[in-house]
């Protein structure tokens, strides 16, 4: 998966990825560790994570990636975690909060308890992740956290209320935390992805309906991909973006 663009100043830097195994995040991981990062990613799934750090390893002898099973849910494995990274490699320049589930679920069937999940699960993790890491920035004169939000907000899509609730508040806490961390240029934005053409997406939700739509809605016919996520990342994550904060970059080829 070799992007086009090649930033420098990502060599050697200390990334971390939640939500890496899979998805967005795999190729989150993998661009990163072509830029010449070494890249820390958590990730719940032990299989597609040990298998996607096999390959990275064999297909780029000098990639340093390392992965971290954790619950995103456990707050004090998050901080742990985060800490072991500090004391092992050093800070982190870099973090990426691309964790989420969007399983679908029924208004009348949402529990206050299914609700918390929901936004614990999307949300509450990257402003703990982000608390844990500011020191760690502030030491190293700077950083850039990328948060990553969603489409399906701006779409009023149905079936999602607490996701698009959490995925909402993912651009509030963007913006909430820009003036806290720009003081020790630490620079934060939102990326939101339009209907990426990830394996899970293709498996539960894709079908000729939801394609004829994407088709109807996107400005570019073409689709969304998980490289195209990625290569907004790695120049958010870069020095060529070093006065770009608080803001939200949509990449959805023209949906909202």
């Amino acid at each position: 998966m070799a992007l086009t663009n090649r930033y420098p100043s990502l060599s050697g830097k200390n990334v971390l990825i939640t939500g890496g195994g899979t998805g967005i995040g795999a190729c989150l991981v993998e661009a990163f560790a072509e830029q010449g990062a070494r890249v820390c990613f958590i990730d719940i799934l032990a299989e597609p994570s040990t298998k996607l750090v096999d390959r990275l390893n064999q297909e780029f002898p000098d990639a340093r990636v390392k992965f971290y099973q954790a619950d995103l849910l456990d707050i004090s494995k998050l901080r742990q975690v985060i800490k072991d990274i500090d004391e092992n490699f050093g800070g982190v320049s870099i973090l990426v909060n691309n964790a989420a589930s969007d399983t679908r679920h029924h208004v009348q069937e949402i529990t206050p308890e299914y609700w918390d999940e929901r936004i614990n699960t999307n949300l509450r993790h990257y402003f703990f992740a982000i608390q844990a890491i500011q020191p760690q920035m502030q030491k190293l004169g700077g950083g850039s956290i990328i948060n990553m939000g969603s489409m399906c907000w701006h779409d009023c899509h149905e079936g999602l209320a607490g996701y698009s609730a959490a995925k909402a508040g993912v651009v509030g806490l963007t913006r909430g935390l820009a003036k806290d961390l720009g003081k020790d240029k630490i620079r934060i934005n939102t990326i939101t992805p339009g209907w990426v053409m990830t394996e899970r997406q293709l498996s539960h939700w894709i079908n000729e309906n939801t394609m004829k739509k994407i088709e109807e809605n996107q400005c570019i016919k073409d689709y969304v991909m998980p490289e195209d996520i990625a290569a907004m990342a790695l120049f958010l994550a870069s020095e060529d973006s070093k006065h770009c904060t608080a803001q939200d970059f949509i990449v959805d080829g023209g949906w909202i």
